[in-house]
C-alpha cells in the first residue's frame, strides 16, 4: 500500500479542469516546478509547509510556484489522504486576492457535496 497522497484536479460540471488548462499555459520552466511541487505534496500531504506550501484559513492551501512569475495554486484535503488542486491564478502583489480565494472556497463546497 502506497504512503502517497492521491492528487485531483477540480472538474466543473462540464468536466472541465481549470487548474490543468492553467498548468498546460505555462512555460516549460513554469510546468517543471508545478511538477516537481506537485510531486512533494503527493509525498509529504499535509506535512508540506513553507516555502512550498501556506495554509490560507477555512481548510484552503496555496502551493507557491516563486520565479519570474509567482504563480499559486489553492488546494485542500479529503478523506482517505486525498488532495484536491481548486483555482491556479499569476499572482500580481503581495496580498492574494480576495476575488482568488473566493473562487477556490466556492470549488471546495462544491466537492464536499460530491
Amino acid at each position: 500500500m502506497s504512503n502517497e497522497w492521491k492528487i485531483l484536479f477540480y472538474e466543473t460540471k462540464s468536466g472541465e479542469s481549470p487548474v490543468y488548462e492553467f498548468f498546460k499555459q505555462q512555460q516549460a520552466h513554469g510546468r517543471s516546478k508545478i511538477t516537481h511541487l506537485i510531486d512533494l505534496l503527493s509525498k509529504y500531504g499535509n506535512a508540506l509547509g513553507l516555502p512550498h506550501s501556506k495554509a490560507m484559513g477555512s481548510g484552503l492551501y496555496e502551493m507557491r510556484i516563486r520565479g519570474k512569475e509567482e504563480l499559486r495554486i489553492f488546494y485542500c484535503f479529503t478523506k482517505q489522504k486525498t488532495i484536491y488542486l481548486l483555482h491556479a491564478f499569476k499572482k500580481q502583489g503581495q496580498r492574494t486576492p480576495k476575488k482568488e480565494f473566493g473562487i477556490a472556497a466556492q470549488r471546495k463546497e462544491e466537492i464536499k457535496s460530491v
